[in-house]
This record gives structure tokens, sequence and C-alpha cells, in this order.
């Protein structure tokens, strides 16, 4: 059979036009479907073919109420963004009108907003993005679809860049049935957290009772308890904080809690303890769940490919930042379980598969990385074996990690090599690349301009303005190969959770979450692991690293940790 492939544009009232492109034919002829919904599932029960759509985000939530599930999709947005990022051409329109007007050296029109799901009225719209000027949007589809496939294909490793298409578009329908399902999330258990932490819901405008108290314990650990208004500490207020250490004779930079760590005043326990809680309050207090916690779930709005690394973002809600304390909240339904996966020391592992360095391949066994390489190089010491990893990554060599980094670079020359070698590519200008094809943005114009000064007032400027971009793209090479990876894992997990009761609920760089009924819960968690392994054979198919996933089978998501 072969592998069927259907471009499918949206119209008002459920309607769509579509067009079937088999495999090495020429495109069939557009067809108008007056319930593109039931014509959508009933094609992909008989087909399962690769839906071209030109927005998943924009189109498949629609799907989902209707109660259609796509197995896989090509999304002509992302897979655009994807190529101009390749071309180095970040920030352009990726929208199907503008792909068509780049295809036809015509004015691009801007990305239309992200459509807000609460507030879309009817099943699919017409006129959510611009039209392609003097084109059908099903014909530019189709060509823009054609023209994408021609410029993978003249890519150096065009297979490479197909896995992280496809990856990326299966990363777009995960994103929609996860907001679809919605996390579990237990209102009353997030209450009583509220409470206990920071007291009873306070009067609009008005702090917390916790809050309160510790900012009078503030105030008189400065003295200044019946002082004026004007020099009573805000520790909402990070200039009121500098100025009560400056009267108490002590300068710092900065109210920022790594820098209070090094101060010795009585202040700086209430103020760190302050900042902790403030943060619950203000990211994920009584408001965050009035606006975010419906029927039991937490349904955020995920952006795939948000961060130029693949990662991805949220709007709204925070999803991606969860404060540990909250995780008690997330907890199964009754006769359900949720299974917990996360990546152990992902990026190091990447960078060992990256480099081929098979002197770090030897200690990949191991769950605990940091372990095995303490072990090898660092006389058992972890946190040096962690520090020098990191400095190797990041590019920091302050607080002794540089002669850690010289240890591990006689260790591992390879591996270390290759993340300088990165470096030393940013250091140029010039963009380096994911596993997979993902590519960093070039430096702006601006530092182009401070690189080719001949001014000597701005040597030290041009000298530190390169060791920062050669850090960005340092790190570029092994975070984006690591959302490669876990991408990839997303995209292989949700194929074969298909067919089951199974639910992905939850997605943050190297952490998975299912919610399933209880009696498949240990078959799920041996898909996750299936998973890792599968998507390591794709994306490293010869490195020796391992890879492990470790599922836990848990009730509340705190457990798993």
């Amino acid at each position: 059979m072969l592998d069927m492939q259907v471009v499918v544009v949206p119209e008002d009232d459920g309607a769509g036009r579509v067009r079937v492109l088999p495999d090495g034919a020429d495109p069939g002829a557009p067809e108008k479907v007056d319930d593109l919904a039931g014509w959508m599932a009933a094609t992909e029960a008989a087909r399962a073919p690769r839906w071209v759509l030109p927005s998943a985000e924009a189109l498949y939530p629609d799907l989902l109420e209707a109660g259609v599930r796509l197995s896989r999709c090509h999304d002509l947005y992302l897979t655009e963004g994807i190529l101009l990022a390749f071309a180095g051409l970040p920030g352009r329109p990726r929208n199907l009108a503008a792909a068509w007007a780049r295809m036809h050296d015509l004015p691009e029109p801007d990305d239309p907003p992200p459509v807000s799901r609460t507030e879309q009225p009817a099943l699919f719209e017409a006129d959510r993005g611009p039209l392609p000027a003097g084109a059908d949007p099903l014909d530019a589809a189709v060509a823009v679809h054609t023209h994408q496939q021609r410029q993978i294909d003249e890519t150096p490793q065009p297979e490479r860049l197909r896995l992280l298409v496809a990856a990326e578009s299966a990363g777009a329908l995960a994103a929609a049935e996860m907001r679809h399902h919605g996390l579990p999330w237990r209102t009353d258990v997030h209450l009583a957290l509220l409470a206990e932490m920071l007291g009873p819901r306070p009067t609009s405008g008005a702090r917390p009772k916790v809050l309160a108290g510790l900012a009078e314990e503030i105030t008189g650990a400065f003295g200044l308890v019946g002082a004026p208004e004007s020099r009573q500490v805000n520790p909402d207020n990070p200039a009121s904080v500098v100025r009560a250490f400056a009267r108490a004779g002590i300068d710092v930079p900065s109210s920022r809690a790594h820098v209070l760590k090094e101060v010795d005043h009585p202040a700086v326990e209430p103020l760190l303890r302050y900042k902790e809680l403030a943060r619950l309050w203000v990211a994920n207090g009584w408001s965050w769940l009035d606006s975010w916690v419906h029927g039991g779930r937490f349904r955020p709005e995920y952006v795939v490919g948000g961060v130029v690394s693949g990662r991805w973002a949220t709007r709204g809600g925070a999803a991606l930042q969860l404060p540990r304390a909250l995780r008690t909240a997330v907890r199964a339904d009754p006769g359900w379980k949720l299974v917990v996966a996360d990546a152990s020391q992902l990026e190091p592992r990447v960078l060992g598969a990256l480099s081929g360095d098979n002197r770090f391949a030897e200690v990949s066994a191991a769950t605990d990385l940091y372990t095995t390489i303490a072990a090898d190089t660092f006389d058992g010491n972890r946190d040096h074996a962690k520090r020098a990893m990191l400095s190797a990554m990041y590019g920091g060599t302050a607080g002794g990690a540089g002669p850690l980094l010289a240890q591990l670079r006689k260790r591992f020359p390879q591996a270390v090599d290759y993340v300088e070698q990165a470096a030393r590519a940013g250091e140029e200008g010039r963009m380096v690349r994911s596993r997979l094809g993902r590519t960093s943005p070039p430096p702006s114009e601006s530092w182009r301009a401070l690189m080719g000064s001949a001014d000597p007032g701005t040597e030290q400027r041009s000298r530190e303005a390169a060791r920062n971009w050669g850090r960005f793209t340092r790190n570029f090479v092994v975070q984006a190969s690591a959302a490669d990876w876990a991408l990839t894992v997303l995209a292989t997990l949700r194929r074969r959770l298909a067919g089951t009761e199974a639910q992905l609920v939850f997605f943050q760089h190297d952490e998975v979450l299912v919610h399933c009924p209880e009696p498949i819960a240990a078959e799920v968690a041996t898909e996750v692991s299936a998973s890792a392994d599968e998507a390591s054979h794709l994306v490293f198919p010869d490195t020796p690293v391992r890879f492990p996933l470790q599922a836990a089978v848990v009730d509340c998501y705190a457990d798993a940790k």
C-alpha cells in the first residue's frame, strides 16, 4: 500500500477542502468536504494517512473536540520554522501565506496571533491566518509541502531533518492532546497547601498572612520597626532591599537569592523565605488556580519548539516551571495511575553520543552518570564530576571549575573537544546544528559590527561578546540535540500508546507523564522504556552510550521523586 498523504485546508462551518497525495503520483483532484471532521475520521480509520496541515495547533484541537484522533501529520508551519532556521533566516513568518509568498518573491504577511482556545466559538475558522496572495489556499498548501520536501532532500543529511520534522509534527499533535486530556489536578490539595504555606486567602491587594509576617520580621531585622514608611523595607522591591542593606553598612549589587546567601545578616533568612513563598503566591497561588484548573484538570497551552533549542514553552500557566511543592496536587483519578519517567543526566549522555567518545560511552552504563565519572576521573567526588561536566557544556570556569574541566578534557578529549569546537564556531559568528539539524540563530548585526570594529576601545567588549556567543553555541549543540532525543521519545511513545486508554498528559524537556488505568500501568511503563530505546536508535543509531528513562508508577506526581 502506498504511503498516503492528504493535504487539508479548513473552511467555515465545519467544512474544508482536501487533496490526496499518494506517494510517487501527481496530486489528486481537490475535493470539497462539508463535514471535514467526519471525513477525516473515516479516512484515518481506513488508511491512517500522513495529514498535511497548515498548522496542527490551529486545526487539531477542533478535531479532538469532535472525537477525531490523528496518528501522524506534517505540520507546514513548524516545518517552515525549522527550514528557515536551517537557512539562517530565523524569525521570518512561518504561516502558509508567508511560505507561499517567499516562493514567489512576494511580501510576506506576518504570522497571526495565537488562537485562544477558550474564546473560539465555532468548529474551524477559515480566517485564522492570512491567505496566500493570488493563490488558492489548498493549491498553496500543496506547493509549499512540495517545496519543503525538496528543501529537505537538498540538505547534507536529509534523513535526519526528515526525522526532526516528523517528530516536531508529532509533538504538535501530542501537545494538543495533552491540553485536551489535561493534567489531573486536585484543587482541594492545592488549596490546603496554600493555606498551610501562606495562610488564608487574602483580600485583593493584600499580602497573605505568612508573607505579611515575614515582611514585618525583615523590617525588624533591619531595626526599622516604627520607622517612617519611606524607610520601611518592601521585600517585593529589590531597590528597597538593597538600600536597607546599604544603611546597615553592607553593599550588595542586587537582592537576588544567590547574592543574599553570601551575606551575614539576620534579615537574610526571612528574605529568602519570603522570596520563595512570594514566588508560589504570584505564580501558582489562588488566582492561578482560578484561571488554569477546571474540572479537576490543568490544561496549559504548549508552544512546540517555543525555544530556539527546540524545547517547548507555554502561553501562561507556567506549566514548565511547576514548583516541587505543587506536585502533590497532581494525582491520578480513582482506578488510574500516573506513569512518570525522566531521563537521567540526559545532556551529558547526549554529549557523549554526539562526540563519539568511546571512553565516555564506557561510563554511561550506570543510571547515575556523575557517580561513574567521579569514580573514573575524580577520585569518587561526585560534585567535582558534575561541576566539570556542567563547565564543559556551559563554558563556565569560575569557582575552581577550570582545573576540573582540565581533568575531564584529559580523560574524555573527544567529548570536550566537541563542545569547544561549537564554542569556536559561535565566536566566529557561524551557526551550529543539533544532531537532527535544528539550527542556532546567527548573531545579530550589532554583534557583527562590534566584531568588525577597528576601534581599539571596543576590543575588550568584542572579546567578551565573542565569548558569550561561543558559550551559547557550545550549549546549543548539546541542549538542542537533547531536545531532538526527548521529542523523538514523545513521538514514539505516542505511537506506542495509540489504541489504549493511556493518555499523555505532561511533557517538559526530559520528563513525561502518562495517565492510565491501573491494570495497564505496568505495560505503559514498559512502553516508556521501549520508546527511549527506539528513540536512541533513531537519533544516535551507532552510539554505545546508554540513555536510561526511568519510569515510576505512582498515585501522586510528588511520589515519583
